[in-house]
């Protein structure tokens, strides 16, 4: 595929009008049209591959990296977080959640035509349903891109709880991430993410109609290749929110904690680097020339922000540190995000050095400017980096600053760019939706949250630890 733009939306499209019709009817593509593209080894290959990655990130790698931040007694805490957290939402993904985020409904949610995953997988026959990628007539497995999509689901939630880790309920944060995986993450991920698909452009009769069928701020033409909105604004703004509600940890202000163990936090760190290139390349959908960009981008843009980082800490603070070069990656890595396969390689230089800056304030002069105690500074980097990176994605762009600009006309495939105004704008517009969705749905999940089970463990658990008291257990034994 051509490597543009609004392809950064992943839409479920149908290869052929034929497939597109056996989908409606419930019924497998393969089966009833003939002529339906055969999908690619390679293309298969690499999305098995970049799934499993997304899933490194996260099992071990958040869970590493956010477990060595916080104090020994609630290590436990945090990884019990994660992994439940991340099982739990990839049940509801296949469940009723891939069906609301990619399927034709609304503008702002999708429907419940995929409920169960019905009509990916027909048993009888043996077939599959295909899915479209970026190119017109590539295509690879709706149960591939289903299982590449829940990875993003599941991490998005888990993102959140470091904002609030050291004192909240075990249950209340499933409780949470249930609702708000329910009202946030799946319209956020429909209006941005949700089109038709190349296929369906067969004609410039049919665009109009097309288009109106997408998510909302697909409509408008956002480009988020991998998921800025989507994942890292949703997510900071979330926990921001559940930092304000859950309130400060006991202490907080007046006792050093400090992190436990940066030995794990660098490994985690590390692991959630490597399993990003599936998370950012493997965002492309295909073994082709978006995906060399986006690898090369991630990689040059998270290298930048670990230089940017380390050498501002060293001269604001004296000295460099570990947890510094750690966080400068995590927000390089955030910040390329959206910007991935949509910026050239000096877009993608500019964006990493950016972000190890911005973030670095983020969680230092923001922070205490904000009165918050995100535990983990989930708004400082990941909400922060997914603001810059996003708008930064409509300066880079732009084939005038070596961008790869994005698609005008889909029904030939035509690249072009819009004025850096123009769509700086629209990313704007797609950031302040999603910080106004995220906020107000998170402060609703949070409040049925604390109502049902209640937010907060009482002071005594939470001075003893959450591991011995909500799980049983202690990580060290001596």
């Amino acid at each position: 595929m051509s490597i543009e733009s609004r392809t950064t939306v992943r839409g479920r499209a149908r290869a052929s009008r034929a497939a597109a019709a056996a989908l409606a009817c419930g019924l497998p593509a393969l089966a009833l049209a003939q002529d339906a593209p055969v999908p690619d080894k390679g293309d298969n290959a690499w999305m098995l591959v970049s799934t499993l990655l997304v899933i490194l990130m996260t099992l071990p790698g958040l869970a590493l990296f956010y477990g060595g931040l916080v104090r020994a007694k609630n290590i436990l805490s945090v990884l019990m977080q994660v992994m439940v957290g991340f099982s739990l939402i990839v049940v509801l993904w296949c469940i009723y959640g891939y069906s609301l985020a990619f399927t034709e409904g609304s503008a702002f949610i999708g429907g419940l035509g995929r409920l169960f995953l019905d009509g990916t997988f027909d048993a009888a026959a043996g077939s599959f349903a295909m899915a479209a990628t970026f190119s017109k007539g590539v295509v690879i497995p709706e149960l591939l891109f289903v299982a590449f999509q829940a990875t993003f689901a599941g991490i998005t939630c888990c993102l959140i709880v470091g904002a609030f880790a050291e004192r909240m309920k075990f249950s209340a944060v499933l409780v949470f991430m249930v609702i708000w995986f329910t009202i946030s993450y799946l319209p956020i991920a429909h209006m941005v993410w949700f089109w038709m698909g190349p296929d369906a452009y067969t004609s410039a009769e049919v665009v109009a109609d097309l288009n109106s069928k997408a998510g909302l701020i697909w409509q408008w033409g956002a480009l988020d290749f991998a998921g800025g909105t989507v994942v890292h604004i949703n997510a900071g703004i979330a926990g921001l929110v559940g930092a304000y509600m859950v309130g400060k940890r006991t202490g907080y202000g007046r006792e050093a904690m400090p992190p436990h163990n940066l030995v794990h936090t660098m490994v985690g760190a590390a692991l959630l680097w490597v399993g990003w290139f599936g998370f950012n390349a493997g965002s492309a959908l295909e073994a082709g020339n978006a995906a060399v960009l986006a690898f090369l981008n991630t990689f040059l843009a998270t290298s930048a922000a670990v230089i940017a980082w380390t050498f501002a800490e060293w001269a604001l603070k004296g000295h460099p540190s570990m947890l510094g070069a750690a966080s400068g990656a995590v927000a390089g890595l955030v910040a390329i995000t959206p910007a991935a396969g949509n910026v050239g390689m000096m877009g993608a230089l500019v964006i990493g050095l950016a972000a190890g800056v911005v973030c670095l304030w983020g969680v230092t002069g923001l922070k205490k400017l904000l009165g918050a105690d995100d535990s983990l500074d989930v708004f400082g980097v990941h909400g922060l980096g997914g603001i810059l990176g996003a708008l930064l994605t409509g300066v880079f762009n732009t084939q005038s600053l070596g961008g790869p600009g994005l698609v005008m006309d889909w029904v030939t495939a035509t690249v072009g760019s819009n004025p850096i105004g123009t769509q700086l704008w629209i990313q704007a517009k797609g950031v302040g939706v999603t910080i106004v969705w995220s906020a107000v749905t998170a402060f609703v999940a949070f409040k049925i949250a604390d109502l049902v089970v209640g937010l907060r463990v009482v002071e005594e658990k939470e001075r003893e630890g959450l591991d011995i008291n909500e799980h049983g257990e202690r990580a060290y034994t001596s």
